[in-house]
């Protein structure tokens, strides 16, 4: 799905995930999970997705579950890195975004990818079946 706007956008990817991962059995990891994929969407839509025209702002949510982690993957249209500011660094209302995905994650980073870039971040979650997937809006 497309995001539309940031605000109703975002509500979207909270309520994906949470639908998800109750779906899943693994509702212990939801605020952990929904703050991750919070953060990675915010930081699609205001960093990346408004830096190409609008043809091009389309956004999206993978969530997958690979052996004892929940792999959360935002794909947004502009191909530059995130960027990761240190915490001594950040501002009082933006910057601490990819910090937060880091404290919560066991690991993140970032690929490109042709029509942009994806950002993912994998979650510690009790051994799930291996090879489950939903995709949602970002």
């Amino acid at each position: 799905m497309r995001v539309i706007d940031a605000q109703h956008g975002l509500a979207q990817v909270r309520d994906f995930t949470r639908r998800t991962l109750a779906a899943w059995e693994l509702s212990a990891c939801g605020d952990e999970a929904v703050l991750v994929v919070d953060e990675l969407a915010t930081n699609a839509l205001l960093h990346a997705a408004s830096k190409v025209p609008v043809e091009r702002r389309e956004v999206w949510l993978k969530l997958s579950l690979r052996r004892a982690h929940l792999v959360c993957a935002v794909t947004d249209p502009y191909d530059r890195p995130p960027v990761h500011l240190p915490a001594d660094v950040t501002q009082d209302d933006h910057g601490r975004g990819l910090g937060i995905v880091d404290a919560l994650s066991e690991h993140w980073g970032w690929t490109r990818f042709p029509a942009g870039k994806i950002v993912w971040a994998m979650l510690r979650t009790p051994c799930p079946p291996d090879g489950i997937e939903a995709w949602g809006p970002a």
